[in-house]
C-alpha cells in the first residue's frame, strides 16, 4: 500500500511560483504513473498533470500546459509539480495519487491518494 504525502503549497500572489513535491513510501513507486489532481471547493476533482515510471513521458490537463511541469526521482520515491505564472483559478487543494495504469488521467484510475496540500493564488 503506497502512502503519499504533499508538501510545498502556500499563498502566492499572480504570477507567482510554487514547487510542490510528494513523497511516496510502502509501495512500488518506481514502476506506477504518479499524477497530481487538484480540488476546489464545490468542483469535482480535476485532472493536472502525470508521469509514468520511467519519466520520459508527460500529460497536462488543458487548463495547466505551458505552466505547470511535472519531475519525479525514483531515487527519492518523490514526484514534484514545479507551477508557474500562477493564477487565481490555480487555487485548490492539490492531491497527488498513484497508479497502476500507465498515462492514467481519470481519478478512477489511481489507486492511492494522498491527504493534499493547499495552494491558494491572490489575485
Amino acid at each position: 500500500q503506497v502512502q503519499l504525502v504533499e508538501s510545498g503549497g502556500g499563498l502566492v500572489q499572480a504570477g507567482g511560483s510554487l514547487r510542490l513535491s510528494c513523497a511516496a513510501s510502502g509501495g512500488t513507486f518506481s514502476t506506477g504513473t504518479m499524477g497530481w489532481f487538484r480540488q476546489a471547493p464545490g468542483k469535482e476533482r480535476e485532472f493536472v498533470a502525470a508521469i509514468p515510471w520511467s519519466g520520459r513521458v508527460t500529460f497536462y490537463g488543458d487548463s495547466v500546459t505551458g505552466r505547470f511541469t511535472i519531475s519525479r526521482d525514483n531515487t527519492k520515491n518523490t514526484v514534484y509539480l514545479q507551477m508557474s505564472s500562477l493564477k487565481p483559478e490555480d487555487t485548490a487543494t492539490y492531491h497527488c495519487a498513484a497508479s497502476r495504469v500507465w498515462g492514467a488521467k481519470k481519478v478512477s484510475e489511481y489507486r492511492n491518494w494522498g491527504q493534499g496540500t493547499q495552494v491558494t493564488v491572490s489575485s
